[in-house]
């Protein structure tokens, strides 16, 4: 079955002196986020940008599938830890993505842990819908 989440921003002003509040409608669980055109070019101030937002659904979709992969593979992790660092250059855009991964694994080689990585790098949907951004991965067990 098919899930829809929802979110909404508000904008006032201009792109650089003016300001939104994005809101998180589908579970609400977030509270509603400042964001601005120096906190996404700049310093983020307190303030959250598209990029961090990306960054975010990108960490949790990826451990999510790097998890799932594991587990078919007979060896379920029992941690994962991955950041995302997303790079914005005004002008041009998101130029990047670099996934870093640390995991504890029993059982598991270092070389089939690193494929595993790879192939959940490659078929998260969150890198599935980015794909046009070079996606870069760092893994390592713990």
């Amino acid at each position: 079955m098919a899930t829809t989440r929802s979110a909404h921003t508000v904008w006032e002003g201009n792109l650089f002196q003016g300001n939104g509040v994005v809101t998180f409608d589908s579970s609400g669980s977030i509270a509603a986020q400042p964001v601005s055109w120096p906190a996404r070019a700049e310093e983020a101030n307190g303030k959250t940008s598209p990029e961090e937002l990306i960054a975010a659904a990108h960490s949790s979709c990826y451990c999510m599938a790097f998890s799932n992969g594991l587990d078919k593979a007979g060896t379920p992790p029992t941690k994962l830890v991955t950041s995302a660092d997303v790079t914005f250059q005004p002008g041009q855009g998101i130029t990047g993505i670099h996934l870093t991964v640390e995991g504890t694994v029993p059982g598991i080689s270092e070389e089939d842990f690193l494929a595993a990585a790879e192939d959940a790098k490659a078929n998260c949907p969150v890198s599935q819908a980015l794909k046009a951004v070079p996606i870069t991965l760092s893994a390592k067990l713990a």
